[in-house]
């Protein structure tokens, strides 16, 4: 990693590499205002200074220098063999999953996430990521990645809701998750491991995810403040519950996948209550 430029976020570049006609309209302002919002300044200064580890070593380094604390529960229960594919909720969209990979790692000692591409940019973490394009067609080689990992013996987690959870009449979760990781569950023979993580983010973040519904616009713009979200969280302690896996064959019953998807999202909601009670 001695490429200085493969050690930064560069948010004009990504916006380039994604929309160029967007990228050749926006005033400098603007771009300055987004470079705030997403703290460019201080993630960057993250990755300098701790990008010459390896990925594992690069989330604890950086969950530690933002005094970010988690204990997980439940996975010790869970054969060390055993080929799974992790599926959890999505309240803080990102952080989460630097918190899974740590402990799945710990415990197996290998393991890939399946993200957003725009997540490439994050260099030091490519190794964990298993890119889907998220906002467009995808791409065919991202397709076969991810064949390929759900093929091998390395442990897989995945966020099914596609995005970070939301407040909806005052309750926060994810939105219905996809069903194509049921799909890929049965296809590559990994039993389903459901996880839970507690927390939310600010009320700023999910105000605006409702506004901007209501008045109809498309365009995610809360996920703009995700970062923010992220720095929020500094100093706090986190719990991850892993609940009983379900087996493939038992997702493999003739039932559309949209209906285990469903069942296994109301699972994962369950395990808080056992939280409480753990």
């Amino acid at each position: 990693m001695s490429d200085e430029k493969t050690l930064t976020v560069d948010l004009e570049k990504v916006i380039r590499d994604k929309n160029p006609a967007l990228a050749r309209l926006l005033p400098r302002f603007v771009v300055a205002y987004l470079k705030r919002t997403i703290h460019q300044d201080e993630i960057n200064r993250i990755l300098q200074a701790y990008s010459h580890l390896e990925p594992i070593p690069f989330i604890r380094a950086a969950l530690a220098d933002m005094g970010i604390r988690y204990r997980a529960v439940g996975l010790e229960k869970l054969p060390r063999e055993g080929r799974y594919l992790f599926a959890s909720n999505h309240p803080f969209g990102g952080m989460d999953g630097m918190m899974l990979c740590d402990e799945l790692e710990r415990h197996f000692g290998s393991v890939k996430i399946i993200v957003n591409d725009l997540l490439m940019h994050l260099t030091p973490l490519n190794p964990l990521f298993i890119p889907v394009n998220k906002h467009g067609r995808q791409k065919a080689q991202y397709a076969e990645l991810l064949r390929e990992n759900l093929q091998s013996d390395v442990q897989v987690a995945t966020f099914p809701a596609g995005l970070c959870s939301r407040r909806h009449r005052g309750v926060v979760r994810d939105c219905p998750w996809r069903p194509s990781f049921i799909k890929n569950a049965i296809e590559s023979r990994r039993d389903v491991v459901p996880v839970y993580f507690e927390g939310e983010l600010s009320s700023f973040f999910y105000n605006l995810s409702n506004f901007r519904t209501a008045v109809g616009i498309r365009a995610n713009l809360e996920m703009l403040y995700l970062p923010d979200e992220m720095f929020r969280q500094r100093g706090k302690d986190f719990r991850i519950r892993f609940g009983k896996p379900v087996p493939w064959q038992r997702l493999d019953d003739g039932k559309p996948a949209k209906v285990w998807a469903e069942r296994l999202r109301e699972y994962v909601y369950k395990l808080k209550n056992e939280q409480k009670n753990g």
